[in-house]
């Protein structure tokens, strides 16, 4: 019956260190570089870039309308008129975070999703990311 106890408060002490772990906004807030158009997959994280056929202004308005109507998806750093936002987004069962960071280089739109927790994010940035980019239509070229 210790075993049980043990493993019950490891468990809930696990999912309370997830959700309540400070966020430090500096660490996540970073420009991402990308050269070209294209996507990159990594281990637990995604990096997007796509031209841009409107002004940095309406397509980083547009992405943070999208991204703040996702569930349980919060602004933690950066604004439009910064020119590069980050946001956190937190599953719904045990509330990973996950850390999406927008901006403009030149004509490029870049978006780099990456999780906090873990070694793989079975592929939920990028699912995130390639579904705030289907909504941004005529603002971005398609690949």
């Amino acid at each position: 019956m210790r075993i049980l106890y043990f493993l019950i408060i490891v468990v809930v002490g696990f999912a309370a260190y997830v959700r309540l772990a400070p966020t430090d906004p500096n660490r996540w807030n970073l420009a991402p570089q990308a050269a070209a158009p294209g996507d990159t997959s990594e281990a637990g994280g995604f990096l997007a870039a796509r031209r841009i056929t409107a002004t940095a202004a309406e397509v980083l308005q547009a992405f943070e309308q999208r991204a703040l109507a996702t569930p349980r998806t919060t602004l933690i750093a950066g604004s439009v008129n910064e020119g590069m936002m980050t946001f956190q987004t937190r599953s719904r069962v045990w509330g990973f975070p996950d850390y999406t960071t927008v901006t403009v280089t030149d004509d490029l739109l870049i978006v780099y999703g990456r999780l906090r927790f873990g070694g793989s994010d079975i592929g939920v940035n990028q699912a995130r990311i390639l579904g705030w980019l289907e909504t941004l239509g005529p603002l971005t070229e398609p690949l």
